[in-house]
Parts: C-alpha cells; sequence; structure tokens
C-alpha cells in the first residue's frame, strides 16, 4: 500500500482522464458522421452531464461523498468513472455494429 493516499487518487484521476479521452474520440466519430444518430448523441451527452452534475451534488450536499477531502475525492472519481466507462462501452459497441462483422483476410 502506497503511504501517501493521494498518489492512488492521482493516478485515478489520470486514469479516468485517458478513458474519457477514448470516449471523447468516440463520440466525436458519430458526432462527425451527421444525421439522426448524432443529434441525439449531443442531445444524451448533455444531458447526462447535467444528470451526472446534479447527482454529484445530491451526494455533496447529503454527505454521500465523506468527510475528508480524499474520502471527497475518491468517490467523485468513482461516480464520474462509471459515467465514462459505460460511454465508451455504448459507443465502442455501436462503433462496431455499424462496421458489421469483422472479416478474414
Amino acid at each position: 500500500m502506497l503511504a501517501n493516499p493521494w498518489v492512488r487518487s492521482g493516478f485515478d484521476a489520470w486514469s479516468l482522464g485517458v478513458e474519457a479521452s477514448s470516449v471523447i474520440a468516440l463520440r466525436m466519430l458519430k458526432i462527425g458522421s451527421g444525421g439522426d444518430a448524432a443529434e441525439t448523441e449531443v442531445r444524451l451527452m448533455v444531458s447526462e452531464k447535467i444528470a451526472s452534475g446534479f447527482a454529484l451534488q445530491a451526494m455533496a450536499l447529503t454527505g454521500g461523498l465523506g468527510l475528508t477531502p480524499h474520502g471527497a475525492t475518491r468517490k467523485t472519481l468513482a461516480h464520474y468513472r462509471g459515467k465514462v466507462r459505460a460511454n465508451r462501452r455504448r459507443l465502442a459497441e455501436e462503433m462496431s455494429r455499424a462496421r458489421g462483422p469483422a472479416r478474414k483476410p
């Protein structure tokens, strides 16, 4: 175990940033293709961000983030990690379905 718990939190934040970057790339591909799917994705993206922010604020106001700065940091990262991971999986699955079945060389 690391002596300084903030080191782990820093790594978790970096890891979340890397995963969020892949979601951004997947979303840009989908939005860049245009059409109804792009408009739906933009609307979903904005509504998810608002809902996630409100949920985190409610957690903070009800003590759900803990009593220490480190605890609040860990729970905040976990909150966003779950949202980012779900979006990455959904978008990657949609992209693979859009490409169709894999072809053998």
